[in-house]
This record gives structure tokens, C-alpha cells and sequence, in this order.
């Protein structure tokens, strides 16, 4: 080994870019590769999301129509199926509410519960939700149980 075989250890060299302007020696002096006047000339630019280079936006230039509600509330649902799950699987035996579901990990506690008649419940239960459907309802109450809305 001598010292012109010498070599930094592989992948401990990071610089790989070009020194830009620094002089009209090194080929990239002056602009620095940046072209003359203009945004994309100057220090601190960037180029915004959408930006067409001047030309309308498209965000900006097709229409709009509808409307959002700013009060929309958007529940969570859990069906009846999912219900008698849990009751097949012992999890929940007479009554059942949102605190329960939100321990057995079935809702999240930021978002009102709606109950959706989807499937058969033959269980009696006392349901307790901030919301029933209409068919939900009905099929508690067939089954002897009862819905009480929060």
C-alpha cells in the first residue's frame, strides 16, 4: 500500500454534484446552470403544486357545482350480524352499548355509532347507539329486545 493507491472507503463519499459557480473556469460560472432572469433563477424558489406556468390552473379553470355541508355528522355503523357475532362468542350477553364496543376495540370513540340492520340478530339484547336505522330497529325489537337511542 503507498499513497497514491489510496481510496476513502466505499460509500463514505457523498459529493457527487457539481461545484456551481465558482468561476467562468469551471464551466458552470455565472448562471450557475440557472439560464438568465426569471423565477427559477432566483434563491428561493418553488414551484407551487398545480402551477402551469402562468396558464389558468386546472383546479381553477373547470367548474364547480355541489354542495358540502359543513355539519354533516359522520357515524360509524356496525351491523346486527356483527352484533350476534359478539353474542355467539360470548363476548356480550344482555346489554350493549358504545363504551362496551369501544373496550372490545369494535368503534372508535371520536365518531358517533349507528346500528345497520344488515343480518339476522336473534339474540335479546338492550342496544344503546346514537343512531338506529329503521330495519335495525325493527329487527331488535322483533327479537325482544330493545333500542335506546343516545
Amino acid at each position: 500500500m503507498e499513497l497514491h493507491n489510496l481510496k476513502p472507503a466505499r460509500g463514505s463519499v457523498k459529493t457527487t454534484t457539481k461545484r456551481l459557480g465558482r468561476g467562468q473556469a469551471t464551466g458552470n460560472g455565472g448562471t450557475a446552470g440557472r439560464g438568465h432572469k426569471g423565477a427559477k433563477s432566483r434563491s428561493g424558489y418553488s414551484r407551487k403544486i398545480g402551477f402551469e406556468g402562468g396558464q389558468m390552473p386546472l383546479q381553477r379553470r373547470v367548474p364547480k357545482f355541489g354542495f358540502t355541508n359543513p355539519n354533516r355528522v359522520e357515524y360509524q355503523t356496525i351491523n346486527l350480524d356483527r352484533l350476534q357475532e359478539l353474542v355467539d362468542h360470548k363476548l356480550i350477553t344482555d346489554s350493549i352499548d358504545f363504551d362496551i364496543l369501544h373496550s372490545m376495540d369494535q368503534v372508535n370513540k371520536n365518531l358517533p355509532l349507528k346500528v345497520l340492520g344488515r343480518g339476522e340478530l336473534k339474540a335479546k339484547l338492550k342496544v344503546s347507539a346514537h343512531k338506529f336505522s329503521a330495519s335495525a330497529k325493527l329487527a331488535i325489537e322483533a327479537a325482544g329486545g330493545e333500542a335506546i337511542t343516545t
